[in-house]
């Protein structure tokens, strides 16, 4: 999910082409430096010259073996307007406010990206598993899909600048390669093939076959008790591993800007494996450098959109927009909350991310309480209120921070992660 419709553009200097090609040891335009006989991937360190990494990554095609394709998933734009219209294109304009409040609307985005199994097929980590992501590139895709290649690899790349340090929940990247048609392949180590979307679905499917009758008399008070606490424990699990990973992002001068239920991948979505579940970040082709360095330079078309909504809401200093920017992500960050808090206990149709986030921005203007009020009305929603009123309201004072509607006051990661919601001693 991207807010405000940008794109990368990594490699507005420097050329379309982000992989090394033959005699080529360069990404070209993200400032990288690979070396080209290497088949290995091994530790990504700065050099001095600010921008500029040493990264042996695996970039030979031959180093891979390409296996099924398993999927295949687009962007969504995140768009500001000033209520809700029909039949608009893709190039909304920034709204005028509504009170001191923008609302925002969805459109989907043109790039579409392909997902294969795979593994490296030479070298010490020869049979490790990875999952191909594929950018159609500029033949196909234009140059939008080039940039946004590039600007994932970049930002990947920067993030695991410091191995020993390097947080377990964000998908580590293990190199790269392009096609003689301009397919652009970033392998990542395969830790699991489901989504945070993919876990809300079956849930929630489930819940329907329950209510639908068909199991229901099998479904007796204590196994509906057991199911939702295990329910409960899994989703914080979710929630705490996420966070702690964009907690590492921002601490690392990186937002995310493309956060959602498909942006959070997960090992397992079996609930009694809870204890074994690794969060990991992924979708980096938003990302945005908040480095001071790059906050005080002319802003490229992926933060064009970012910093334009800064400056409306009074964010001028790189400072305050070095704030509004990990705040933004905070905000997206309390949405994908508010999905995992209510579709995983609701029954299939009841509840879709953007009715809830219509909802929530939209119908109560983000008052939590008022909306706290409308769905304990509300039977089909009821587990949903009650997993946010443990700890006496602790979900829904955590969510109503992080959806704050003034930019200063919502948290750091770093505090969400150490909320008392987040560190399951209700459970």
């Amino acid at each position: 999910m991207v807010v405000g419709g940008a794109v990368a553009d990594c490699l507005s200097k420097c050329g379309t082409s982000f992989v090394a090609r033959s005699s080529s040891s360069s990404f070209y335009g993200i400032g990288l430096s690979l070396s080209p006989n290497s088949n290995l991937p091994c530790t990504i360190r700065p050099r001095r010259a600010v921008g500029l990494y040493v990264a042996s990554l695996i970039t030979n095609s031959d180093s891979f073996e390409v296996g099924r394709l398993i999927g295949s998933y687009g962007f969504m734009n995140v768009t500001s307007y000033s209520g809700l219209q029909s039949g608009m294109g893709m190039d909304y304009a920034v709204s005028e406010d509504i009170g001191s409040f923008k609302v925002q609307d969805i459109g989907e985005g043109n790039v579409t990206i392909r997902l294969y199994e795979g593994r490296v097929a030479q070298g010490p980590l020869r049979g490790t598993r990875v999952i191909f992501k594929v950018y159609p590139g500029k033949q196909v895709g234009g140059r939008e899909a080039d940039m946004m290649a590039a600007n994932e690899l970049n930002a990947h790349a920067s993030l695991q600048s410091s191995p020993k340090d390097f947080c377990k929940h964000i998908q580590t990247l293990l190199g790269g390669f392009e096609t003689k048609t301009g397919e652009q392949w970033l392998a990542f180590r395969d830790n699991g093939k489901y989504s945070a979307a993919d876990y809300a679905k079956i849930t929630s499917e489930k819940m329907a076959k329950v209510i639908a009758g068909g199991e229901q008399r099998m479904w007796n008070p204590f196994e509906q008790d057991q199911t939702i606490k295990r329910r409960r424990y899994f989703i914080i699990r979710l929630l705490h591993g996420a966070m702690r990973g964009l907690s590492y992002m921002h601490d690392n001068d990186r937002l995310h800007q493309s956060l959602g239920p498909a942006s959070v991948v997960l090992n397992t979505v079996v609930e009694k494996d809870a204890v074994y579940l690794v969060p990991q970040l992924r979708d980096l082709a938003f990302s945005v450098d908040i480095s001071y360095s790059q906050l005080e330079d002319r802003p490229n078309i992926l933060s064009e959109g970012l910093w334009r909504r800064a400056s409306a809401a009074g964010a001028s200093s790189p400072l305050e927009r070095r704030a509004f920017g990990i705040a933004d992500d905070i905000f997206e960050a309390g949405l994908l909350f508010a999905y995992l808090a209510f579709i995983p206990f609701c029954q299939a149709g009841v509840m879709d991310s953007l009715s809830l986030r219509r909802l929530l921005e939209n119908t109560f203007q983000l008052d939590l309480q008022a909306a706290r009020e409308y769905c304990s009305a509300d039977d089909r929603l009821l587990e949903a209120v009650k997993f946010l009123d443990l700890g006496d309201g602790a979900g829904w004072e955590l969510l109503q921070a992080m959806l704050n509607r003034d930019y200063r006051g919502r948290p750091i990661a770093e505090a969400v992660v150490n909320h008392r919601f987040l560190s399951g001693t209700f459970l």
